[in-house]
């Protein structure tokens, strides 16, 4: 076969923002999550349509899907605030929609779902679970106002909860498949620790090679996935205290040990192949459950080994008492902080486009609704429903979204359709709810996936609450929210563009700052280094995401994010030569020529990128540390 030259390559590659729709991730199959949604919407319309309560049992059926929607991989504790609090702000939404839709008219029903539309995109800002509140809070409200159902708010509002709380049950009670080590209760917990000590080990195995970049941030995701699976509630006060504790001492002696690896990284001279291997035992004693055994010794000849040498020792002596070390994984955003991303540049510019999206689709489809040469719109309520997934951001690059949108919408329409013709009623619609809710973890790999399968999935609903079969016109409302996000997102808006890339990389530049600074002052508190390092990390790694999903813009988007991953390039190296300068310091009190003079080119080199990207000032000034040369 002739190979192709570099040329030809080159021509067939496509741009970022047209590559981004083929992109799917790779993942294994979840299928503890899959069991679940098997379990959840299509029991739920079962039991409502025996004793029935077929309308009480759509919208439990509709909350469980969207619940289901957040259902991702992680910890049992984590997925309490993950799937809980958007359930909450869902049913708010419900009620607030059920109401303002049977006591307002078209026009003040348009400003009341405009008006939180803006409510719920400023939020959205404010993390993943935020988005995810956001979200359900928009479609809920859209559908309380526009389908017809005999419940009034308050029962509907209480539908939804039982819906979403029944897959919230059954995340917290149903052990995983195959999870026989420990308590299955914390088997995400024990998951999450135990990625950390391998992505250490494997970032030792790395050093003083290419791929060392990637394992640095390999790492940083470990750390991240685990700060988080430890960060919700004690699902047992008492009882589960001893295993809690081993997990977030484990947890706490890997902080050392990933400074120790990020400074040797950062030396970029090869380190022995033993060095790596104390970090891999570790990773099997937590996955296992078992005592660490003998632990090999790295050499002692560098600073960074020695850090390393001492951090396998302490990490040792962790694991076999299980005494608690201090708390430094949890991360919680205070209420000002929270209000602060709200109304911020990111907070202001995402707020604004859901609300004119949100706005306007609901506009529409009210004009559309009351038209009389286009007939009774009995499903309205679906051009908002719809838009609102469009114009999020954190779904992908809005070309990406958009066309995924409506190719899944047309596959699901059309699947639905061929299969409502052959199916019994309402037993085949329920056995449709069941499937699909088994294979939207699955689907959550792809956004036209998801799309397809969450499409058939409320068609199935919507028959089964007794409306008529509405495939078509599903598909054309789909194209119609297509029309209107696009348009949206290209209008000019007032300010900066860009908002929540620089919003994000302005934060990772203060806790760079912050954490540098405790550095160089010599501060004792090493605990608290560890966790300034942990945010500074944290903070970059939001910072390099939203910039990758930026740059997969389309380039009339993508230029307002221009010279931002340039920023967060030099950023990632800054804070990893803060690391190693804190290491050394440890070790000798002072600092390198080398250390001091990559402190000062990247400040320097930061400072002009930070102008070029138009982020106004640098906030890092360089200072001198308080130690001796």
């Amino acid at each position: 076969m002739p190979r192709r030259s570099p040329v030809a390559v080159r021509a067939l590659s496509l741009p970022p923002w047209l590559a981004h729709v083929l992109r799917a991730q790779r993942e294994p199959v979840p299928w503890s999550a899959v069991v679940r949604g098997v379990l959840a919407a299509g029991p739920l319309l079962l039991a409502a349509v025996l004793t029935g309560r077929t309308s009480a049992g759509v919208v439990a059926a509709l909350g469980a899907m969207l619940a289901g929607v957040n259902d991702r991989p992680g910890s049992r504790r984590a997925s309490v605030e993950r799937l809980g609090v958007p359930a909450l702000a869902g049913a708010a939404g419900l009620l607030v929609g059920t109401y303002a839709g049977q006591h307002t008219g078209a026009v003040l029903l348009t400003l009341v779902l405009t008006g939180l539309g803006l409510v719920a995109g400023a939020v959205s800002a404010v993390g993943p679970v935020a988005s995810g509140a956001g979200t359900q809070l928009l479609v809920a409200s859209a559908v309380g106002a526009g389908m017809p159902l005999p419940d009034p708010g308050w029962q509907r509002a209480l539908c939804y909860l039982a819906g979403a709380g029944w897959l919230l049950a059954l995340r917290l009670v149903l052990p995983t498949p195959g999870a026989t080590t420990g308590d299955y209760r914390f088997d995400g917990e024990r998951d999450a620790v135990a990625d950390v000590y391998q992505a250490i080990g494997d970032l030792l195995v790395a050093v003083g090679t290419p791929r060392a970049t990637d394992r640095r941030a390999a790492l940083t995701a470990a750390l991240d996935h685990a700060q988080d699976a430890l960060a919700g509630p004690r699902l047992r006060r008492y009882a589960s205290s001893s295993a809690e504790r081993r997990l977030h001492a484990q947890y706490a002696a890997a902080l050392p040990l990933a400074e120790a690896a990020t400074a040797l990284a950062w030396a970029g001279d090869a380190v022995p192949a033993r060095a790596a291997e104390g970090s891999h035992r570790l990773a099997a004693a937590v996955r296992g459950n078992t005592p660490t055994g003998l632990l090999p010794a790295p050499a002692r000849d560098a600073p960074a080994l020695r850090a390393l040498d001492d951090a396998l020792l302490h990490a040792a002596e962790a694991f076999d008492r299980g005494a608690e070390g201090r708390d430094l994984h949890a991360r919680r955003r205070t209420a000002a902080s929270a209000l602060c991303a709200a109304l911020g540049s990111g907070g202001r510019e995402y707020g604004l486009r859901v609300a004119l999206c949100f706005g306007a689709s609901a506009g529409v489809a009210q004009y559309l609704h009351h038209a009389r040469w286009y007939g009774h719109h009995a499903h309205w309520y679906w051009l908002p429903a719809t838009a609102v997934f469009l114009v999020k951001p954190d779904l992908g690059p809005l070309v990406s979204r958009v066309l995924c949108r409506a190719a899944g919408t047309v596959l699901g329409a059309v699947v639905f359709a061929a299969l409502a013709a052959v199916v019994p009623r309402p037993g085949g619609l329920i056995a449709t709810v069941a499937l699909c809710g088994a294979l939207i973890p699955v689907a959550m790999r792809h956004f036209a996936a998801q799309t397809a399968v969450v499409t058939a999935l409320v068609l199935a609903l919507v028959m089964v609450g007794g409306e008529p079969g509405a495939s078509w016109s599903r598909i054309g409302e789909t194209l119609l929210a297509c029309g209107i996000v696009l348009l949206v997102g290209h209008l000019p808006a007032p300010g900066q563009r860009g908002g929540t890339v620089r919003a994000r990389l302005v934060r990772a530049v203060d806790t760079a700052n912050a954490y540098l600074d405790h550095v160089l002052t010599r501060d004792d508190d090493r605990a608290g280094r560890w966790a300034l390092r942990r945010e500074a990390y944290r903070a970059l790694a939001e910072a390099r995401a939203a910039i990758d999903l930026a740059s997969a813009e389309h380039p009339s988007l993508a230029r307002h994010s221009a010279g931002t991953d340039e920023v967060a390039v030099t950023l990632e190296r800054l804070v990893d030569t803060a690391t190693a300068c804190a290491v050394h310091l440890d070790d000798t009190g002072r600092l390198t020529p080398r250390h001091r003079q990559g402190l000062a080119e990247l400040l320097d080199e930061l400072a002009e990128r930070h102008a070029h990207a138009g982020l106004g000032t640098n906030r890092m000034k360089p200072r001198e540390p308080s130690v001796t040369y």
